[in-house]
């Protein structure tokens, strides 16, 4: 049963696109016009079905644990480099609006400058698109920022807040542009100071995790054959799943650990 669900898993991942996407597609600029699946995602379901062929339904949890931790960190390492390409984008529209406002462009087209800086050499720049829509707002009359609170979340609404605080107390933008910039350069140094620190632990929990795998492979030298007994259907295979399990968590707890340290 495990088997046919995991297979029909596959076909879904693997299933061609429809006529009516590929018109969609042609009419999107700026997709691919294939349906490709992710490596990453037929490594994730193949390799439990594999398992789950060739050796048994225990190794196929085993295997699925692990590949749905591998698949998490892929996941939270490109979230990661998301977020710093993000605070580079954000950096440099602070200096381009910094040196705009200093020759004494208001603020929508110093916005707007920054914007399409971003936009060279880059097809698209969540931060840029941020900048063009509140430029834009400026300058139809509008609020730069109509829902702060929604916005929380993006890099670049301390732009709006700096934008909308000028405004309504009468401040020189230019002096609120570049205080946002030197706290944004000072929690970028505390990060990258962190990280450096945590790079240790990381490493000393990556090689706990690993530490099973090892024990397995010296007991197999040592001609103990605890491969075949993990593999088994009975108690071993109960003890795979369960080890396997501990080391995961083991992993993701420690991942956690150091990422509540550097949301400080």
């Amino acid at each position: 049963m495990i088997a046919v669900i995991l297979a029909l898993a596959a076909a879904v991942l693997w299933w061609p696109a429809t006529h009516a996407q590929y018109r969609l597609v042609t009419l999107t600029p700026g997709t691919s016009r294939a349906r490709s699946v992710p490596w990453q995602a037929t490594v994730a379901v193949g390799a439990p079905v594999a398992a789950v062929v060739i050796v048994g339904f225990h190794a196929a949890i085993a295997t699925a644990l692990v590949s749905a931790t591998v698949m998490w960190r892929r996941h939270r390492a490109q979230r990661l480099r998301s977020r710093d390409g993000e605070t580079s984008d954000l950096l440099l529209a602070l200096s381009v609006m910094t040196a705009e406002l200093s020759v004494g462009a208001p603020p929508a087209p110093a916005c707007a400058a920054a914007a399409r800086e971003l936009g060279v050499g880059q097809p698209r720049s969540p931060v840029a698109d941020g900048l063009t829509m509140m430029a834009g707002r400026a300058e139809l009359g509008g609020e730069v920022m109509p829902d702060v609170e929604a916005s929380d979340q993006l890099s670049w609404h301390r732009v709006g807040v700096a934008w909308q605080t000028a405004d309504r107390h009468g401040l020189p933008m230019i002096e609120l542009v570049e205080s946002v910039r030197a706290d944004l350069l000072a929690r970028r140094q505390f990060a990258t100071r962190t990280r450096a620190g945590l790079a240790g632990p990381r490493a000393t929990a990556a090689v706990l995790s690993g530490l099973p795998v090892i024990g397995i492979l010296l007991g197999e030298l040592m001609g103990a054959h605890p491969i075949g007994v993990l593999l088994g259907s009975g108690l071993g295979g109960v003890l795979l799943i369960v080890g396997t399990a501990l080391s995961v968590a083991g992993l993701v707890w420690s991942e956690r650990i150091t990422d509540r340290v550097l949301d400080r």
